[in-house]
């Protein structure tokens, strides 16, 4: 979660929300990062999540991210689920819950949902403390 935490600083520094994230492969290693780059890159798709799974894909060559962990430091939103369910990423683990956007189980819980075709462990509030603290100072400073 420290590695995603200096993604999210990066991701602040180049005008983003913070958000980031690490992707590791099965024996911990790390295998991709992101940070949020939707105003970097002007896409609205370039969230944290999506960055280090495009990573993880081209360094793999294989969009099958089975046997990974993917660490961010905010709850995936429902568009980084959709994402990491495609990817098969069996599991995630996050800093702090997102109330209003969060689809790892405050909103919604689509890494879980039975009706998916794949279902992810979630290891919520590593670091929770933190990784939220970070977003706070950011939006306090935005307003």
């Amino acid at each position: 979660m420290r590695r995603a935490l200096a993604e999210a600083d990066l991701a602040e520094r180049g005008g983003d929300v913070p958000v980031g994230a690490v992707l590791l492969d099965g024996a911990g290693e790390l295998l991709a990062t992101g940070r949020n780059e939707r105003e970097l890159n002007q896409d609205p798709t370039a969230h944290a999540e999506v960055v280090a799974i495009r990573r993880a894909a081209a360094l793999t060559r294989d969009w099958h991210l089975a046997d990974t962990t993917l660490v961010v430091t905010l709850e995936p939103c429902v568009l980084c689920a959709g994402a990491i369910v495609a990817a098969r990423i069996p599991r995630v683990v996050f800093g702090a819950w997102d109330a209003k956007a969060g689809a790892a189980g405050s909103q919604h819980d689509l890494l879980r949902d039975r009706r998916q075709n794949h279902r992810v462990e979630v290891v919520p509030g590593v670091l929770e403390a933190e990784c939220g603290a970070v977003l706070e100072r950011f939006f306090d400073a935005k307003r």
